[in-house]
């Protein structure tokens, strides 16, 4: 493979995955729940789930980056984690222009 093609290749990459944790927070739907916080506490909160019907390699790269919560593989829905909204709502500014 040339390095013309896997320059490419790498930014279709990182923007399939942007698009997919952009649609994943859009279709998302609230439920409430716990994890650990950085203090490695349990905290109650409200959490982001969504239906993973998305390339398994974009959401494990999503995962691999801290966006989505490590779930169990058999769960047909995921979890984004905190970092995974703030992104998603940048990711609306980028994507998502305004007409306005």
């Amino acid at each position: 493979m040339d390095i013309r093609r896997k320059v490419v290749n790498g930014r279709m990459d990182k923007q399939i995955e942007e698009l997919t944790l952009l649609l994943l927070y859009l279709t998302a739907w609230n439920e409430e729940g716990y994890y650990f916080d950085q203090d490695d506490q349990v905290e109650k909160t409200v959490l982001k789930h969504s239906w993973k019907g998305y390339s398994f390699d974009a959401l494990n790269a999503l995962t691999d980056q801290g966006y989505l919560f490590d779930g169990k593989h058999r769960n047909k829905s995921v979890t984004l984690t905190k970092e995974g909204e703030l992104l998603a709502q940048e990711l609306i500014k980028k994507y998502i222009k305004d007409e306005n």
